[in-house]
């Protein structure tokens, strides 16, 4: 083999390095892309499956990354939309191997999910666990359909 033959194959294993090294890369930003989407699901079931009175309860949800929420959210939110963009913002610096905690801190918020209300009977939680491999399936669609968060 010639010097030149070398050469040139060193450049094309250098080419696929960095071909691997983008691959790489890319799924690392989908898998981030699942993690926030997932996360987003799971609180955005948790929320809709919330009982509303005042829209205190729907509105104390929140999400943290690598630490939990403490505290309570002042405010009422009966729709769940300020919830939910308040999570967005907080997910969108989520990424593979941090842990995401979605929380209610409020008194009565373990009541709420062992059927003390008549809107939620099975809770919101447990419900949404049950649910859990679809809310994955559709973020891994969404993520791969370059849908971004």
């Amino acid at each position: 083999m010639t010097l030149k033959q070398t050469d040139s194959r060193v450049r094309r294993g250098a080419s696929f390095s960095r071909q691997v090294e983008s691959f790489v890369t890319a799924a690392a930003g989908k898998a981030g892309q699942v993690v926030r989407k997932a996360a987003l699901g799971v609180l955005a079931n948790v929320v809709t499956a919330s009982p509303v009175d005042t829209g205190r309860f729907r509105g104390n949800w929140q999400v943290g990354v690598g630490g939990r929420p403490s505290g309570e959210v002042e405010g009422a939110d009966k729709d769940g939309a300020a919830t939910l963009a308040a999570a967005k913002s907080v997910l969108d610096g989520a990424e593979v191997g941090d842990t995401v905690y979605l929380t209610n801190n409020l008194p009565y918020a373990r009541r709420l999910e062992f059927g003390h209300s008549q809107q939620a009977p099975r809770g919101m939680v447990r419900t949404t666990l049950a649910n859990l491999r679809e809310i994955l399936e559709e973020a891994v669609k969404d993520a791969k359909g370059g849908e971004g968060t």
